[in-house]
Formats: C-alpha cells, structure tokens, sequence
C-alpha cells in the first residue's frame, strides 16, 4: 500500500478497569490500551463478536493503539469468560446490555481516563469511534443510528449516541425478515435491523467468501448496512475473506479459518485510515489508500464510496 503510516510507538494495556453497572448483574470489565506518547488522542471503543472478551482483537487493537488510538474494549455478557447460562433472564436482552455497555464507557471516560497511569489529559474527547465484529459490529450500528424492527416491522427505540463520530462495522449481519435462517429466526429475533437512520460515517468491512449459518442469502448479506444507509459510508470488499477477515480476532486462534497475515495487515492500515479521515485528523491516507486499490487491481480487496 502508498500510505505514509505513523511511527509505531510502544502501547501500555491496563485490565480489568472495573465500572460499576447496576442492573446488569455483573460489574463491566474493560480493558484499555493506550500509545505510551502522544497527546490529544482520539479513542476506539470495540466491541467483541459472540463468547470473545476484552482480550480479544489484538492484531486490530494492538495496531490502533501503536498509530496513535486509545481504545477501549468491554467484556460484554455473552463472553465465554463469564459463562452465563442460557436460561439466564438476561440472555434474551444481551443485545440491550451490549449497546448499554458501550454507552457506560462514554459516560465513565472520567474513570477510566484516570485508572490507566499516565493517560491523565491525553484524551480527545471530540473524537470518539465505535468499532465491533460480528455481534459486535450489529450492536455499534445502534449506536450509529441502526434500530432493532419489532415484530410488526415497525422501528423500535433510537439508541443513537451523537458521542460517536464514526463507525467501522466488521462482518456485520444485513437484514432479517426472510433473508434470516430458521435457526437464526427463532433464536435471535432482535437480529432484524434497520440501517435507514444510520446516519453516521461508516465504513462497513465484508469477507466475498462470508458464508453465514444465520442467513439464507450469500456473502452479500453483510454489505446492507452499506447499501442500505443513508450518509456518507465506505464499503471495503476483502476477496476470499471468510467471517474472521484473516485473523483479526487473535493471534493465531482457532476460529480462523481464511488465515492470512497479508490481509489482515491490509485491514489494519484501511480501518486506521478512514478513521483518520473520519475523524478529520488527516485525509491523505485515506485518499491514497483508495486511490492504490483502484489503480493496482489489487488482488485483496476493494473500496467504494457514497
């Protein structure tokens, strides 16, 4: 890629940082990593797709964190680390806990801004994005502006946070309704969104190889957050990617199955890009990102615009 990259510099993690939650039955559980220099730093807030926790994601957290990006990660219900049951009387509303999650980051920033040593005054709070893969890319779509559809398709409640400056939705699930799997139908019934309020910058991240158990339709189901929005949103296509886009939920684990060092390296300079861009902190990259991909063909992906 023709990008001009920061200097990598050391990056400092701090866990757990514990948040009281009252009502949730569990405190929140973040983690943090931050840039060992720098000022003024825009923050990531990410959330994990289905079991993972806030340990997870570092191929993409450990390279925001180095170029510059303080990013916050919760351990949302449904992680394998807290191991609720299933008859829990939370797991139908995990879906709720997970966007509330992220909200009690955005107004627990004093806290967490002081429990890491040395981030003291570093922040930018002007310039904060939501990042998620999976069921985590579907939970920061709500606070984009995406609504869950009730069962007579009508919008349900706006969870937008007008906190959230831009987005990067990760392999996240497209509509519901009929294009949803009898498995997916009954299990999951808040999986049927609405994308039309999604005001927000976004770019959407999709595998072409992403074949899902949880829809009837093809690989092209995870680009309607991108098609169906409303806005200024960016589409990245990785070709040959399957649901882990490579590897970007660990180093080396299990889940992988399309592993590939080369585009998971591509995906880490892209998002880093357009949050730059997103976050006006500069637009160059970004431009000549696109411009690259156009102009080379290149054999691992494709962008387009709106």
């Amino acid at each position: 890629m023709k990008m001009h990259v920061s200097t990598s510099t050391p990056v400092l993690s701090v866990k757990p940082i514990v948040l009281s939650a009252p009502g949730r039955g569990e405190d929140l559980q973040v983690r943090v990593s931050v840039p060992a220099t720098g000022s003024q730093l825009p923050i990531i807030i990410f959330s994990h797709g289905f079991g993972w926790s806030m340990d997870s994601y570092g191929p993409l957290v450990d390279y925001w964190a180095a170029h510059g990006f303080v990013v916050i990660q919760p351990t949302h219900l449904d992680s394998r680390t807290l191991n609720l049951p299933p008859d829990d009387p939370r797991t139908p509303l995990i879906w709720r806990f997970r966007v509330q999650d992220l909200k009690h980051i955005l107004d627990q920033l004093d806290l967490i801004e002081a429990s890491v040593p040395g981030l003291s005054g570093r922040l930018d709070r002007s310039r904060i994005a939501a990042a998620g893969h999976s069921w985590g890319g579907q939970t920061v779509s709500m606070l984009l502006g995406a609504r869950v559809l009730d069962a007579n398709g009508e919008p349900g409640e706006d969870m937008s946070d007008s906190r959230i400056k831009a987005g990067i939705l990760l392999s996240t699930t497209g509509l519901g309704g009929a294009d949803l799997s009898p498995f997916a139908a009954e299990h999951f019934p808040f999986m049927n969104p609405s994308f039309s309020d999604m005001r927000t910058p976004t770019l959407v991240v999709a595998g072409d190889h992403d074949q899902s158990h949880l829809s009837t339709r093809g690989p092209d189901w995870f680009t309607d957050p991108y098609f169906l929005s409303p806005g200024r949103k960016s589409l990245l296509i990785l070709f040959g990617a399957e649901h882990i886009l490579g590897g970007i939920s660990g180093y080396n684990v299990a889940e992988t199955t399309d592993e590939n060092p080369e585009r998971v390296a591509l995906l880490q300079q892209l998002t880093w890009s357009y949050l730059r861009d997103a976050l006006n902190l500069d637009d160059s990259n970004w431009l000549a990102a696109r411009k690259d991909l156009e102009e080379r063909a290149n054999t691992l992906g494709r962008i387009e615009s709106k």
